[in-house]
């Protein structure tokens, strides 16, 4: 009996082992190296102009292919920031039309406080200051609405690589202000949808915090939700206290795919497990959701 208690925790011990090295293999050891160097500026531009440290690390990421595209490399343009009006130096490269005219700087430090001015001084983007700068899900479908770019998956692509590489941790260093603690205990309804226990979150919160809050295990909420421990919660974000079902309920055949969303946020909406959305629709992990996409749910 204890030989065979010892043989499923060495399993255990293994599975995780598993995950958490596939965890890391996602993640490109170049978009690191891009992250820890420019993740010091993007907070300082957070601080100093609200735009969340995320979605400027993001958009750099993914506009310059972490510093390696050729407009990068040419002309320091890391976010691919045409001319317009631009009176500066200008260079030519193909883009939605050939021949494109696009800015060119003299050190990526440039590019990034003219990123931050291009969004503060645009009339366009004026709504997303409204939304506070740790709302990066908010900003990423700002963006794409706004006419940021033209790729129908824009926001969704901002929002995993967010979630991939943990970005949202630098829009907390980035606050002005730390969230203040209190020590006033608010009892937490439980809901049942989907024949499945959840609590709704409240802003800032976190899985750890609310299991430590249930009296749940940590690591439980975390593996029912697909989430990491640290993971920034919106208000009304659902967190499921036990297993997601491996399909959605009949009445819920397909769903349409909204501007920003992600397959996460799409398994959270259904109460149906991650992996099993990729499976049903016959896609891979490095799949990202567009615009207008019609998923099965079963």
């Amino acid at each position: 009996m204890l030989f065979r208690k010892f043989i499923s925790v060495c399993l255990l011990l293994l599975i995780s082992s598993i995950f958490f090295i596939s965890e890391a293999q996602n993640k490109n050891r170049i978009y690191l190296q891009y992250i820890d160097t420019y993740k010091d500026l993007a907070i300082e531009h957070q601080r100093k102009y609200k735009i969340p440290a995320s979605i400027t690390l993001a958009q750099g990421l993914l506009e310059s292919g972490a510093g390696r595209g050729t407009l990068a490399r040419k002309s320091n343009n890391h976010f691919g920031i045409k001319c317009h009006k631009w009176q500066g130096q200008k260079v030519y490269h193909d883009d939605d039309a050939k021949g494109e005219c696009f800015r060119k700087y003299r050190h990526p430090k440039e590019s990034y406080e003219d990123h931050s001015l291009f969004l503060t001084r645009n009339m366009r983007y004026a709504c997303l200051f409204e939304l506070k700068s740790t709302d990066y899900k908010g900003w990423a479908r700002g963006l794409q609405r706004c006419g940021y770019a033209t790729d129908k998956a824009y926001a969704s692509k901002l929002i995993q690589l967010i979630e991939l590489y943990e970005l949202y941790q630098y829009d907390r260093k980035g606050s002005r202000k730390e969230p203040k603690k209190t020590e006033i205990v608010i009892l937490r309804p439980v809901y049942k949808a989907y024949g499945l226990l959840y609590v709704e979150a409240r802003d800032g919160e976190t899985p750890e915090s609310i299991a430590k809050e249930m009296g749940f295990s940590v690591r439980k909420i975390c593996k029912y939700n697909e989430l990491p421990k640290d993971y920034p919660l919106e208000e009304g974000n659902v967190l499921f206290l036990e297993k997601k079902n491996k399909k959605a309920t009949k009445q819920f055949k397909h769903h349409t795919v909204k501007v920003g969303e992600s397959m996460h946020d799409i398994s959270q909406r259904y109460g149906m497990r991650l992996k099993n959305l990729y499976k049903i629709n016959h896609k891979d992990k490095d799949y990202v959701p567009s615009e207008g996409d019609i998923l099965k749910l079963r």
